[in-house]
């Protein structure tokens, strides 16, 4: 008895068989990739970046910016956010003449607003809307709030930039494990991880004057800001010995870089923190330290 022939598919069967994909790199690219593999952790990627800088292939400021992209990735909202006992807040109860001066110290352009307890937070209020309730004081404050965001802490920033640009919200409020307020987010913050710092409204070009007059008579100094300046401005006598810029000496006297909403007395004068970035005090308010403004008003 002869063996049956082995058996042979059909052509239908051939057809209806899956084709091989086919690896649409070169063969060259493969035996590179095999002989030189590519980075396996985000730190090894991070020196190639650095390596490729070195050798002139990219720019430094496209290597900066591509190690905040790969370190955005494992950071959080709460890692980024500004701290509660730090936030600026507006209470819905306060009277119009209030409300408009804290907008003018603080100086941003967008506001959470609560009620009752500062946990208790019912909107947003833009700065520029507040200037409604002067042409129209029957307007209800109300009926100008933006409805609030609420991130928790664990909220990765990559999400997070994402949903800033879906929803077309600049601000979010972040919250702890217990739902209650832990801090608020921008989306500035969360950009200033990739690009590094952004110009806001508190910067001048270069050359211009870092003294100003604000409207409730005290005056807006920037962190670099001549010594000599500050004591021609205020006929003060603070030291110019060490320090040249008036952040170096506050932060001298601190011991570390102070924080928004702080302050230090210093030659009759107090300094408190309305902007610090990047390791630095942007602009102090300056106004007479308390028993200097009472011995003069005597």
């Amino acid at each position: 008895m002869s063996d049956s022939p082995p058996s042979r598919l059909s052509r239908a069967d051939k057809s209806a068989q899956p084709p091989r994909s086919r690896d649409p790199r070169s063969l060259f690219v493969r035996l590179v990739e095999f002989l030189s593999p590519g980075p396996d952790s985000t730190a090894e990627l991070i020196e190639t970046l650095a390596d490729a800088e070195q050798r002139e292939l990219i720019e430094p400021e496209s290597r900066v910016m591509l190690e905040g992209v790969i370190r955005m990735a494992t950071m959080t909202a709460g890692d980024v956010m500004v701290a509660v006992r730090r936030m600026d807040l507006l209470d819905i109860e306060s009277p119009y003449d209030a409300l408009l001066a804290q907008v003018i110290d603080t100086g941003h352009s967008r506001f959470p607003v609560f009620e009752g307890s500062r946990d208790n937070i019912i909107g947003i209020l833009m700065a520029k809307d507040l200037l409604k309730l002067q042409r129209a004081p029957e307007l209800n404050l109300r009926t100008l709030l933006r409805p609030p965001v609420f991130v928790p802490e664990s909220k990765g920033l990559n999400e997070l930039l994402r949903d800033f640009r879906s929803t077309r919200s600049h601000l979010a409020i972040v919250i702890d494990e217990f739902g209650k307020t832990a801090g608020l987010i921008t989306i500035e913050d969360v950009l200033e991880e990739i690009v590094g710092e952004i110009e806001d409204e508190f910067d001048e070009e270069d050359g211009q004057a870092s003294i100003f007059t604000l409207a409730d008579g005290s005056q807006r100094v920037a962190g670099d800001a001549p010594i000599d300046s500050v004591n021609e401005t205020f006929d003060a006598d603070l030291p110019v010995d060490e320090f040249d810029t008036i952040g170096g000496l506050v932060a001298h006297e601190l011991g570390r870089v102070p924080r928004r909403g702080e302050y230090v007395d210093l030659g009759g004068l107090r300094f408190r923190v309305m902007l610090a970035r990047g390791g630095a005090v942007r602009w102090f308010k300056v106004t007479r330290a308390p028993d200097q403004a009472e011995a003069a008003a005597s």
